[in-house]
């Protein structure tokens, strides 16, 4: 098939309509219960505030949005996870226009993204990660317009969804310290404008209330995320192992990403012009993030761990294409379009494969069963209200997501006891009590 401007746009639409509908199909179809993580977020959303002990609020927000349109339908936030993932394919896909003439570069760069599984196979589960992911891309698009035209509501935007990154998860700020590092540079080559500034307004304001949380809470979060790093058991081995360690995973995760660049670029030779802004803005957003979490693990000699480096990747694609464009053959894309399409088919299905043959695993837990057992039970006893149940976040989060009308949900981490408050009655009840009610 010829590609012109308008085949390429509505291949592009037709990749992102199936990769949604064929992601939010599968784990509706084959799982049993939501993954913890998007559990743990709704348990929060039933009580919303600016902070909670493990991450910033924005993911609970958007999961509680869903909760009052969709209720519990597990299909749900399935969907929401997908609606996050194709709107960055997007973004990076207006943003490639940026850079490229030819819109079949644009959706090479997009493509290729078929070939990093936090993209597809991991996409499913709704959380902090996938949450950022829309954020980032924004980000990065807002920030590049400002540079090139350095217009107010640019920057502007630019400040609203760094903030909003930033409230989904710390570690977005590895993005906006990489971009600090392009501010650095337009100050020295004289291109810097104070305009630029306006952007601390949105993203401060944004920010603000989750701060004042965090200093009313003893910066709980931040101490949660130096926990999950191993950061208080340090030894001098951990400074060599740690980064190897993750230089080796992120070169794993890039290998079908290179593979299918294989089928369209012919030659990997190119010189670098360090002149071309463009080409130095993406170095900036996609090498220095990563390089950034290197020096991190190799500094404080903390693990880093895999999925956290979910949204690092999104530009990757362009970056590729804009460096190797004159090596791109497009009379071979029918062979990557093969390759791709292999791709493209075979993760859904290996995801099924291992939902339905895993039979241990969080999603394969009987939440809903649970539910209907512990709500059984109370009307027996005449105790049918339910104000709200605490304990752990997976057995407490998911008798607050089957429950109804729904309680609210107080997360006690490490807490094996479920309490549930019911009228004036306070039920206490072991996990494996609870399963037995089913």
């Amino acid at each position: 098939m010829p590609f012109n401007k308008r085949n390429t746009s509505n291949l592009f639409y037709i990749f992102i309509t199936t990769h949604l509908i064929v992601w939010t199909l599968v784990p509706t179809i084959t799982n049993n219960n939501l993954p913890l993580d998007t559990i743990e977020a709704l348990a929060w959303g039933s009580n919303l505030d600016w902070g909670f002990d493990k991450h910033p609020p924005v993911s609970a927000f958007f999961v509680e949005v869903f909760y009052q349109i969709f209720g519990n339908n597990d299909w749900a936030y399935y969907l929401l996870s997908q609606i996050f993932v194709v709107i960055s394919f997007f973004i990076v896909w207006k943003f490639s226009e940026e850079f490229f003439s030819n819109k079949t570069y644009s959706l090479l760069s997009v493509l290729l993204l078929e070939g990093i599984y936090f993209y597809n196979f991991t996409s499913p589960e709704f959380n902090v990660n996938v949450c950022q992911l829309p954020f980032w891309t924004l980000s990065v698009l807002f920030a590049w317009k400002g540079f090139k035209s350095n217009k107010t509501i640019d920057w502007l935007l630019f400040g609203l969804f760094a903030g909003l990154g930033v409230l989904s998860k710390y570690l977005f700020i590895y993005l906006l310290v990489a971009m600090d590092v392009f501010f650095a540079y337009m100050i020295i080559k004289k291109k810097f404008s104070l305009k630029s500034l306006i952007s601390l307004i949105p993203f401060f304001l944004i920010i603000l209330p989750h701060f004042i949380w965090l200093t009313e809470n003893n910066y709980i979060t931040i101490a949660y995320g130096l926990h999950r790093t191993g950061a208080e058991n340090q030894y001098f081995i951990n400074h060599l192992t740690h980064p190897i360690i993750f230089l080796g995973k992120q070169i794993g995760i890039l290998i079908p990403f290179f593979i299918m660049s294989l089928f369209v670029i012919s030659n990997f030779s190119s010189k670098l012009n360090f002149k071309d802004q463009k080409l130095l803005f993406l170095l900036t957003i996609n090498i220095v993030p990563v390089l950034l979490m290197f020096l991190t693990s190799m500094i404080m000699g903390v693990k880093i761990r895999t999925m956290w480096m979910t949204p690092f990747y999104l530009f990757f694609g362009v970056l590729f294409i804009y460096i190797f464009q004159s090596q791109i053959k497009l009379n071979k894309l029918k062979s990557f379009l093969l390759i791709f399409s292999i791709l493209f088919v075979f993760s859904p299905f290996a995801y099924a494969y291992v939902s339905i043959t895993q039979t241990d695993k969080r999603t394969d837990y009987k939440g809903k069963e649970i539910a209907e057992g512990l709500q059984k039970f109370l009307d027996n006893n005449n105790m049918s209200s339910i104000f709200y149940v605490s304990g752990n976040e997976w057995t407490a989060g998911n008798l607050c997501y089957h429950l109804k009308p729904r309680p609210k949900c107080l997360i006690l981490y490490g807490k094996e006891e479920i309490e549930v408050v019911a009228g004036e009655a306070i039920l206490i009840f072991k996990s494996h009590e609870l399963e037995s009610l089913k």
